[in-house]
């Protein structure tokens, strides 16, 4: 899952990113609404994280043409406004969810979670293939049985190939999903990561290479 947090005080985004990304979520992270704006113009984001009250370009003005342009990007309005008019003002502007500050962290990764799956064709919850089990919820795979101790960057690997359902997923696509925009789109971070998981799971080989395309589970 790929997520954006738009949020300009900047401890509070950083640490809202960083635990985002102990569950494996490929996270960018920006202070104000125009950068906000860029970022989406050029990425594909599953949800945004978005501060109601933010300098440059007002969040509710974020809000109204991420929804008026009519992708798949769920958006997740993150504000102190808590008061019920203004949780039915920010939905009427087209968010998909509403949490007021100050929040439990458990509750917002549930909120993005939960539409993140509503951003991606559905899916169950528990993914079966060739003898893999992933349990997205408890962020767990197993092979067979056997527990999976993935790292961060494995299981959002595995995850994407699982599912991908048989298809081919180039190397660019997983750095796109997997990695966030720092990602050098030159780096072996997709090969490495690639080579370990596949080491993981153990024989007989799963993770198929097809040269100059991708990779299928």
């Amino acid at each position: 899952m790929r997520v954006l947090v738009a949020e300009d005080e900047k401890a509070l985004a950083d640490l809202v990113a960083e635990g985002l990304r102990r569950f494996s979520m490929a996270v960018d992270v920006v202070y104000d609404g125009a950068a906000a704006v860029e970022r989406l113009a050029v990425n594909d984001y599953d949800v945004v994280v978005l501060d109601r009250d933010l300098p440059e370009v007002h969040g509710d003005e974020v809000c109204k043409e991420l929804a008026g342009a009519g992708v798949r990007t769920r958006i997740l309005m993150l504000t102190a406004a808590a008061s019920v008019p203004d949780r039915v003002a920010g939905l009427g502007l087209g968010a998909d969810d509403y949490l007021p500050k100050p929040f439990a962290y458990a509750e917002l990764v549930a909120r993005v979670q939960a539409l993140g799956r509503r951003s991606q064709a559905p899916l169950p919850p528990v993914l079966e293939r060739h003898g893999v089990t992933l349990d997205a919820p408890r962020r767990q795979a197993f092979r067979d049985g056997r527990y999976l101790s993935l790292s961060r960057k494995e299981y959002a690997v595995l995850e994407v190939l699982m599912r991908a359902r048989g298809a081919v997923v180039s190397a660019e696509t997983l750095l796109e999903q997997a990695w966030d925009e720092h990602a050098d789109p030159f780096t072996t971070a997709v090969r490495v990561t690639v080579s370990k998981l596949r080491a993981k799971l153990g024989d007989p080989p799963l993770i198929e290479t097809l040269p100059g395309a991708g990779y299928r589970l």
